[in-house]
């Protein structure tokens, strides 16, 4: 029997039906705005009844119903519903996304083991997205154990936390049996506010970008070898920006002034204005690029890392170590 895949990327060889049966790709984004519920969560991976609105259960996202002959069964939770495969395989290659994913699935399989034991974790060790075609190509298959779940147990509730401290605490354990996953931890953790200049990775590389005379939307959001970070989408790479750029002090100028009024889920003319838009860096952001001006002390800082709310009254910073709000100097640093 073919294999049911799970996937945080969907490529043209999972719909094949000489490569699987039934392909599940989630699209979740853990790493941008308030993570759902747990209520939310475990009702996209629960049982399929009347009360669940459309697109929020986990069968709204597979390709493939009308081949499979498990189609009858979409209403199941998912756990119940690998159960009826010889094999799962996960599929979540090395973005911070996926890798968020795939410890979130693995905590809920943890609960289930009649379903860990059909699992088989791929080790995908490069991004999906630039893969035209799968072909012949075949990344090892590993055997989920309960070390694979204690560890994504472990990180997945340390990505909820409302603080970033039990991630950071990671970093000094052993994380071999998830090897994608450290480096991602790293990643975000550079997200978080730079405790000189107040700005996470990626806003500090548009600042780079636009002052090296970047100053088209499109090279920063599109150019995924040139803006170098991972963590975060093409849109939101537009929010971060607009932050950036028509806060009280701002960073840069150029940005359409339309955007400031847009509805975040009018993509259409946000597309546009982002295009309309001709980029600089403002004096104050050549400061802050130059780590001689914090954007946070003149600006308002107003989003979630995971479980934790970032704001000017509780601002978790990055030097690079963990710094609590508050504190002039880190601790300790990356191991």
């Amino acid at each position: 029997m073919k294999p049911l895949i799970l996937t945080g990327w969907l490529i043209p060889e999972f719909t094949k039906s000489e490569f699987a049966d039934l392909a599940l790709t989630f699209f979740f984004r853990f790493g941008w705005g308030p993570l759902p519920s747990p209520d939310e969560l475990a009702t996209c991976l629960g049982p399929g009844t009347s009360d669940v609105a459309p697109g929020h259960h986990w069968s709204d996202f597979a390709t493939g119903w009308n081949k499979t002959k498990n189609r009858s069964r979409r209403d199941l939770s998912l756990a119940e519903f690998c159960q009826h495969y010889e094999t799962v395989e996960l599929w979540f290659d090395t973005q911070p996304n996926a890798q968020l994913q795939l410890i979130w699935l693995l905590d809920y399989f943890r609960s289930y083991p009649e379903t860990v034991a059909k699992l088989k974790f791929r080790l995908v060790d490069l991004a999906m997205i630039e893969l035209e075609r799968l072909g012949r190509w075949q990344p090892p298959a590993v055997d989920i154990t309960e070390k694979e779940l204690a560890t994504a147990s472990a990180a997945w509730q340390a990505y909820r936390a409302p603080t970033p401290e039990a991630c950071f605490d990671l970093l000094y354990k052993d994380l071999s049996a998830l090897p994608l996953l450290k480096p991602v931890l790293i990643d975000l953790l550079e997200e978080l506010p730079s405790s000189s200049t107040g700005l996470g990775a990626t806003e500090m590389r548009m600042l780079e970008l636009i002052a090296r005379g970047y100053s088209l939307t499109s090279a920063l959001f599109h150019l995924y070898q040139l803006r170098q970070t991972r963590v975060f989408n093409e849109w939101e790479h537009g929010y971060l920006l607009d932050g950036l750029a028509h806060g009280p002090r701002p960073a840069v100028a150029g940005l359409d002034q339309e955007l400031r009024t847009l509805d975040r889920e009018n993509l259409r003319d946000r597309h546009a204005a982002y295009l309309r838009s001709r980029l600089s860096i403002t004096e104050f952001g050549e400061a802050v690029l130059a780590h001689k001006e914090d954007f946070s002390r003149h600006n308002p800082i107003y989003r979630w890392w995971g479980g934790t709310h970032l704001t000017n009254d509780n601002l978790w910073r990055w030097n690079p170590a963990l710094v609590k709000p508050g504190r002039a100097r880190a601790e300790r640093g990356v191991p």
